[in-house]
């Protein structure tokens, strides 16, 4: 069974807990913003279902960039490591 691409990104993120993603998606023609952090992943557009087995990133889900930041995140401070990681990109750190 393989997993998808958002959970690649929360095993990436249980791997490097001193990292947040944030990910910018479409996901039908609608615009949504994921924060991955220690391996767990909250829209910050759309509600997140309380059930850990829904996918907050669904498989038909376009990744349009990735941003890597320092934990802890500071909304209004926030520290980028890398900015704009296409998902082709970020497959490498995978």
């Amino acid at each position: 069974m393989s997993i998808n691409q958002g959970q690649q990104l929360e095993v990436y993120s249980s791997q490097h807990p001193k990292e947040v993603l944030l990910i910018k998606l479409k996901v039908a023609d609608e615009l949504d913003e994921v924060m991955i952090f220690k391996g767990f992943s909250s829209s910050l557009v759309r509600s997140t279902a309380f059930d850990p087995d829904v996918p907050v990133i669904p498989d038909q889900a376009e990744i349009l960039t990735i941003d890597r930041l320092t934990a802890p995140y500071k909304p209004n401070q926030p520290c980028y490591i890398q900015k704009g990681i296409t998902w082709e990109e970020f497959r490498d750190y995978l």
